[in-house]
């Protein structure tokens, strides 16, 4: 790992965007997306998958010039044909309608096909929350998850995001419903670093410890069959709502060449929170269970690391490091 200070690390990624020929609006979102990722502790949603992005456009299977065509199929009910373009700039078009549209109806969803990875759920939460709207985000993968007491993929990760305003900064949680993204087994298979057993199995469907191996095999849901009937319902969810693939049919966030074909959902309400901060305080203030320091709310960890990283610097990967060198046509220093 080397650790790079925050600002070199951005200006070296936004040299490797501007490059790949990404208009300069289009290629700041991207950016801001995959930097905030690594500034949270997120790699496996940073700029490890800014060589796939740039491959796929050199490709022809993502457009970096494209926002999205938009039909309001209902007064309320959005439906967003990405045209390939970059998912947060597909993304970001979609709340812009979303959030215009619940401030007249209190309630609007957009479903999202023909885009390209989106990256980190909660960056878009986060934000539309701090506008002072509820958001519920929602997307789906390639068949990475096993059903619980199988031993093939058959389910996406298929995470969710949660964004609720509250009076000093908005409520934020983000997660999968596998055991951990298959971003983050691709980070340990770059820093050679072994996984939990209990992560994932490897192609034959056994338990592995191999980064390498899991890459070709299938990730545990989380909590089991509870994690298992979650991914289900949002596999079943967003597909049909989207009209986007499903299931093995999911092509495009893990390769360089595929159309991608997966679904997100948005959907973002506009109405009154009382009195969340008072009893999310009351939360952190009670005592500590064994082994912790203090009780967090969800989001509180990587809010810290964030700070920590603009201070001290951000770790990555070495191989991550120097491709990002190459792709932005420079050497430096960290």
């Amino acid at each position: 790992m080397t650790v790079v200070d925050a600002n070199l690390l951005r200006d070296v990624a936004a040299k490797a965007l501007k490059r790949a020929g990404i208009p300069q609006d289009h290629a700041d979102q991207q950016l801001n997306l995959l930097f905030e990722a690594e500034l949270r502790g997120i790699p496996s949603h940073g700029f490890l998958r800014l060589d796939r992005i740039t491959r796929r456009i050199a490709n022809g299977v993502a457009d970096p010039n494209v926002r999205g065509l938009h039909e309001w199929r209902k007064r309320a009910f959005l439906s967003v044909d990405g045209q390939r373009g970059l998912g947060p700039v597909v993304v970001n078009a979609a709340l812009e309608a979303l959030t215009a549209r619940a401030r007249e109806t209190g309630i609007a969803v957009a479903a999202i096909r023909n885009s390209n990875h989106i990256g980190m759920l909660g960056w878009y939460a986060e934000r539309v929350a701090a506008e002072g709207f509820t958001i519920i985000a929602l997307s789906t993968s390639e068949a990475l998850v096993h059903p619980w007491g199988a031993r093939r993929a058959m389910l996406g990760t298929n995470p969710i995001a949660i964004g609720i305003p509250s009076e000093d900064r908005p409520f934020m949680m983000d997660t999968a419903t596998g055991i951990v993204s298959m971003g983050e087994i691709h980070d340990h298979a770059h820093r050679k670093a072994p996984i939990p057993q209990h992560w994932a199995l490897d192609a034959a469907g056994n338990p592995t410890t191999d980064a390498e191996a899991a890459k070709k095999g299938a990730i545990a849901p989380f909590g089991q069959a509870k994690g298992y009937a979650l991914g289900l319902a949002f596999e079943l969810l967003v597909s049909s709502l989207a009209s986007a693939a499903i299931g093995t049919d999911v092509r495009g966030t893990l390769d360089e060449t595929e159309i991608c074909n997966k679904g997100d959902i948005f959907i973002v309400i506009d109405g009154p929170h009382y009195g969340l901060k008072a009893y999310l305080d009351e939360i952190r203030a009670l005592e500590p269970a064994a082994g912790f320091d203090r009780v967090l709310i969800p989001g509180e960890r990587g809010r810290a690391c964030r700070e920590q990283r603009l201070r001290d610097g951000v770790p990555i990967a070495d191989e991550v490091w120097e491709r990002l060198q190459v792709l932005a046509g420079t050497k430096v220093a960290a």
